[in-house]
């Protein structure tokens, strides 16, 4: 079972730093340097500040789910194995 949180978190940090590099890094801090690309008719910094941060989100969200699924599989397959 500490096997599972400790993937837990080191998944949870993943996807935590990855939110908080496109949403403060691309959105705030990067937004001056990203403004000279377009995407949509729109300056890239204030297209990840106002939609490309929440799309991030989502995906994320998904991705969670994908290795949060994975993981139990692998951990319910782990304990089925020691239980046999």
């Amino acid at each position: 079972m500490d096997y599972y949180w400790k993937t837990n978190l080191k998944i949870l940090i993943c996807l935590l730093i990855i939110w908080f590099l496109v949403s403060f890094g691309f959105g705030i801090l990067l937004s001056d340097w990203l403004d000279q690309f377009k995407i949509g008719g729109f300056k890239l910094g204030f297209w990840f500040a106002q939609q490309g941060s929440i799309y991030v989100f989502i995906i994320l969200i998904f991705t969670y789910v994908y290795l949060m699924e994975r993981l139990d599989k692998k951990v319910s397959k782990d304990e089925k194995e020691k239980g046999a």
